[in-house]
């Protein structure tokens, strides 16, 4: 193969619709915002060792986010991950011992909503 040839693993073509928009200009200050409202709401959870997912979708939903909009799930045994479509932002994250991390991203491209796609072509 030469340098000019293209490559012939596909696996980054492929797989681009399950990587993440960034957020930019404004849309960027509030997803920041918002991930920093997200940390001081979980904060006392962590503190407490208070991973139930019920108690994280609670302190979300106590933010303002909808609660059906809200996902939680056990990460571990003492984890929790989060996932809020406050549209057009998402959130999501993770909750543990060492430290709360959340993250605001603007979707994905051909796809509606804030979780995750599957699958390929």
């Amino acid at each position: 193969m030469t340098p000019d040839a293209p490559p012939t693993d596909h696996y980054a073509e492929n797989h681009g619709f399950m990587v993440p928009l960034p957020l930019h200009g404004r849309s960027r200050c509030e997803g920041l915002a918002a991930v920093e409202r997200i940390k001081a709401a979980l904060e006392p959870l962590r503190r407490r060792g208070d991973f139930a997912p019920e108690h994280t979708r609670s302190a979300l939903g106590g933010l303002g986010y909808a609660v059906g909009k809200v996902q939680a799930y056990q990460n571990g045994p003492t984890g929790v991950g989060f996932l809020v479509d406050a549209s057009p932002l998402c959130l999501e994250g993770t909750m543990s011992r060492d430290a709360t991390r959340a993250d605001a991203f603007g979707g994905y491209p051909d796809h509606s909503g804030c979780d995750r796609p599957a699958g390929g072509h």
